[in-house]
Formats: C-alpha cells, sequence, structure tokens
C-alpha cells in the first residue's frame, strides 16, 4: 500500500504511531457542526483550507465519511461508500488532497460501535447486510441488540444493531476499512465513537492494524453531580477516562469531558475548581495530559442539539484556559468560523502564543491562584495567564502582555 510520505513538524515516518502523540504540539478544530450536511460541505471546507493550515491547526477532524441512513453520518450503512450528504467521494478526495498540500491532517470520525442492517434477517429485524460491501450476517451484530452474535463488551446504542467485535470476520473487515480510510483514501488521524460501546481492547488492535498518526476516543458519560450541582471533586470520573485510555495499550487518546465539565461551571465565578486537592488541572489533563484532549463543545454538546452547551458568554475564558494549558486543544468549528471574526482572531492568536512559547502537551503547570472570581497559572514557565474579572497581573519584570480580552490575559517571558 504505497503511501505519501509528508513531512508534519518534522515527523516523516508514516508509519510511528506514537510520534505525533511523542511531539505533542498538536492543535485541533472539529471541522463540522450537526448541521453541516444541509450545506454542501466539503466544498466550503475546501474554501478554509488555506485560513485553518494558517491559524496554526496541525488536524481537522471530519464528519464520518461514509453513506449513511441519517445525513449526520452516525447510522453508516455501506462503509466503503464515500458518498454522503456532505458531499461526493470526489469532493472527499479534492479536500483531501488539498489539506495535504497545507499539511494539515485530516482526522476520520469512525463509526463502528453500530450498523444500519439492509434487508430483514433474525427476529424479522434489519440486521443483516446482503448487497453492500461488507455482506455480513446476523453474527455480526451483538445478540442484546437483535442479532446471533455475542453479548456486547460495552454499552448498548439503542434502537439500532450493534455491531459484535469478538467475531474474528467482522475485526478482519473493519481492519480492511481502516486500512483503507488511512492508506487509500488519505485520512491521517482517527476519531472513534462512542467508545464505551465496546472494549477497548478492540481499539488498541484497530490502531495498531491501521496506524494512524493521531487518534481521540469519545468516552463520554456524566460527571457527578449532588443535589446542589456539579461535585468538586471528579476524580472517579476522570479515572474511567484514564482506564479506558489505558487499555488502549496508551495508544489512543481521549476527550476530556472532565475538563469542559469542571470548566463551564468554572467560569461562571467558581474558578476554584480549576485545582484539585492535589494542586493539579482537575480533569483528564491534571493526570495524563498528553492523552487529554481539550474542548469546549463539539457537535453533540453545542451545535443545535445543545446537550450540554458552554455558557456563550464565556467562551474566550474557556479557550484562554485550554489554549495556554498542557493536553491537545481542540477548537469548535461554530466558534471558529460562525461567532464573528472577533472570536476567531483572538483564537488564532492565542494559538500563535501557545506555538510560539512553545506549550505543549506536557507542560509544566504551576497553579498561582484559584479563588471565585480569578484563576492564574504559569504554563512551562514561559507563559502566564489569568481568568476572571479579579485585578492581577505576574510580579517580575520579565512578563510581557502577549495577548488579553474580555476576562482574560495571557503574558510571554
Amino acid at each position: 500500500m504505497g503511501y505519501y510520505n509528508n513531512v508534519f513538524d518534522g515527523c516523516n515516518d508514516q508509519t510511528d504511531i506514537g510520534a505525533v502523540m511523542r511531539n505533542g504540539r498538536e492543535v485541533i478544530l472539529q471541522a463540522y457542526n450537526w448541521e453541516s450536511h444541509k450545506h454542501n460541505w466539503y466544498k466550503n471546507l475546501d474554501s478554509k483550507v488555506p485560513d485553518i493550515s494558517k491559524s496554526g491547526f496541525t488536524s481537522a477532524w471530519l464528519p464520518p465519511p461514509s453513506q449513511s441512513l441519517a445525513p449526520e453520518g452516525y447510522l453508516p450503512q455501506d462503509l466503503y461508500s464515500l458518498n454522503s450528504a456532505y458531499g461526493s467521494e470526489h469532493l472527499l478526495k479534492s479536500l483531501l488532497g488539498k489539506m495535504k498540500q497545507y499539511k494539515v491532517r485530516a482526522m476520520a470520525d469512525i463509526v463502528i460501535n453500530h450498523r444500519i442492517g439492509t434487508t430483514r434477517g433474525h427476529g424479522g429485524m434489519y440486521n443483516r447486510y446482503d448487497g453492500s460491501s461488507l455482506p455480513w450476517d446476523e453474527h455480526a451484530v451483538t445478540s442484546c441488540t437483535g442479532g446471533k452474535g455475542n453479548r456486547s463488551t460495552g454499552d448498548n446504542f439503542n434502537g439500532v444493531p450493534n455491531v459484535d467485535h469478538t467475531q474474528h470476520f467482522v475485526r478482519k473487515d473493519i481492519i480492511g476499512w481502516l486500512r483503507w480510510l488511512r492508506n487509500t483514501v488519505g485520512f491521517q488521524d482517527f476519531r472513534f465513537d462512542f467508545a464505551r460501546g465496546y472494549s477497548a481492547q478492540y481499539v488498541k488492535e484497530y490502531i495498531g492494524a491501521a496506524k494512524p498518526l493521531f487518534s481521540v476516543g469519545e468516552c463520554w458519560d456524566s460527571c457527578n453531580y449532588n443535589g446542589h450541582g456539579l461535585d468538586y471533586n471528579q476524580d472517579s470520573h476522570r479515572q474511567r477516562i484514564i482506564n479506558w485510555i489505558d487499555a488502549t495499550g496508551q495508544r489512543s487518546a481521549a476527550f476530556d469531558f472532565t475538563t469542559k465539565g469542571i470548566l463551564q461551571e468554572a467560569v461562571m465565578g467558581q474558578y476554584w475548581r480549576l485545582r484539585d486537592a492535589q494542586g493539579k488541572p482537575p480533569g483528564v489533563m491534571g493526570w495524563w495530559p498528553s492523552r487529554a484532549v481539550t474542548f469546549l463543545d463539539n457537535h453533540d454538546t453545542g451545535s443545535t442539539q445543545a446537550h450540554w452547551p458552554f455558557p456563550s458568554h464565556h467562551i474566550m475564558e474557556g479557550y484562554a484556559y485550554i489554549l495556554t494549558h498542557p493536553g491537545i486543544p481542540c477548537v469548535f468549528y461554530d466558534h471558529f468560523y460562525d461567532w464573528g471574526s472577533s472570536i476567531h482572531d483572538q483564537i488564532v492568536k492565542l494559538i500563535d502564543v501557545r506555538r510560539r512559547q512553545d506549550i505543549h502537551s506536557r507542560s509544566t503547570i504551576r497553579i498561582l491562584e484559584a479563588k471565585s472570581n480569578l484563576y492564574a497559572a504559569i504554563v512551562g514557565e514561559k507563559l502566564c495567564m489569568k481568568l476572571g474579572d479579579a485585578s492581577w497581573c505576574p510580579s517580575g519584570r520579565e512578563w510581557t502582555l502577549a495577548t488579553s480580552g474580555h476576562r482574560y490575559a495571557v503574558w510571554h517571558k
């Protein structure tokens, strides 16, 4: 399988699945939202690739590429058909070619927890895949969702046939498809959808076989709440995400849902939440920053679904936090392109400061203040930042203001 050998940040070994993670200098753009399928999406993105590259993004997460029963792409049917509501196979390949030219890696959204059948089988359900490029029978579907396979190795995604990853033929076919996406279509990174639906050992196997340069999993469950709101201590929540990362053989990163849950409460005047009992950041980022993909919103939590949205008046405080801190920050399309040029430019400025001060996923952090109206920290000893409306600035003449906005400021040495 011939594949172009591109140089990304000095990482020119296209088969070294650990190089990008070790480098730790990723900034990701989620390059779509829940409504994108209505807007000739691949063409729209094609025109934005130069700006995405210039803004400092290393990878752009694209919507699920396969033909799907639902236009958003999350009910896939024929995995090898790349004609979707986002555009044709031709437009997708043209977009990926342009991204390659501008050195932005393309991240495929991998939806392999469930698959919509083409014909009725066992029990009168649509759990056969006759006439498709992967013509599985009912043994590919878990017994708990109406198939003849084994029980699920994770949580059920209800109402549709869930894929039985314990079956050797299923894994062989999924690996073939992932290798095709990686080596023939031209995706370089993977995002695993609904990763709680099947054992992380299979993610480990799939990454090992298909060799994406970077992977991230969606392990989303609820934070710990009590009668008065969000608990201060979210250790059990972040531990569950850490356990998943560990079970992938440490090959995949995971979205830091813990940090999102805490940060969106903190910006409402509870900045004390941003320092845990050990003095560290309280999310996955505080325990395993090189595997923590930090974010404010995505197509599920924000957009028109708005299942768990970040408070809109505090978006820039949120970005000032994740773009100056350890971890792997991910910016949401809506905030970057739909919320006005001021927010776009402020985000670009923060990414630029991050790059110039060489802040990376493992940078050290010293939290100086964490109280109701003020948070302040020194990151990598080269950057200092504060959030909140209390007046504060770092002591010492070596600090110069790099950028600031409503309720945030960043200094550099």
